[in-house]
């Protein structure tokens, strides 16, 4: 991979999680929750959104192990967009339809994505691969948010669908959240989300395995 392509990458990545949290905001705000509009943190301007591990340091990492000729795929987040339950109208069914928009976006850009790679005369050039990454780290960041294990988005979506006493029992164990998710990876259970991951990207894109070098 290209130095060109790898920071191009680390662009897309920067701003997909940064729509994932607007779409975050911008749900609260129509299901009646005003505060991360009233905390400036619906917007693409990157700064409000930076989270010192998430968006900087880890991506950083995973960008300096490409570049040494590594295996390394690039992932982040941003730093989670705040939210007042108090201020929705159902806020158990809110929070719910929340935790659907950031998954629902990154979708939604790799969708978009896919589809320019197709009407554009680009296939296997340089903008070809970059598009492709986009789709793959798209449907990456869908994907993986998807996993319902608190703090992930997954866990609101099945938090809103759980009789009360399960959602209780299911957001308890959002302080061992992380520590669940590492485990998970180093487990190699992601491997298969990236396995699949790849895989629909090269079916929505029509890319050439080749041209990825």
């Amino acid at each position: 991979m290209t130095v060109l392509v790898l920071l191009s990458s680390l662009i897309v990545v920067l701003f997909s999680i940064i729509l994932h949290e607007c779409a975050h905001g911008l749900a609260a705000e129509r299901l009646g929750d005003p505060t991360a509009r009233q905390a400036g943190r619906i917007t693409l301007n990157p700064i409000p959104h930076l989270d010192p591990i998430g968006s900087i340091l880890l991506p950083g990492i995973m960008l300096l192990i490409s570049l040494m000729g590594g295996q390394a795929i690039l992932f982040g987040w941003a730093k989670p967009v705040p939210i007042n339950p108090y201020n929705l109208n159902n806020p158990k069914r809110d929070m719910m339809w929340i935790g659907l928009s950031g998954p629902a976006t990154n979708f939604a850009v790799a969708l978009v994505l896919a589809l320019l790679f197709r009407l554009l005369p680009i296939s296997a050039s340089l903008g070809a691969v970059i598009l492709f990454y986009g789709v793959a780290i798209n449907l990456l960041l869908g994907f993986f948010n998807l996993i319902p294990i608190p703090p992930l988005d997954g866990s609101r979506i099945l938090t809103g669908l759980l009789p009360e006493r399960y959602a209780y029992a299911l957001n308890s164990i959002g302080r061992f959240g992380f520590i669940i998710l590492i485990i998970l990876f180093m487990s190699g259970v992601f491997r298969i989300i990236f396995a699949m991951v790849f895989r629909l990207s090269l079916l929505l894109t029509g890319m050439p395995l080749w041209a990825l070098g």
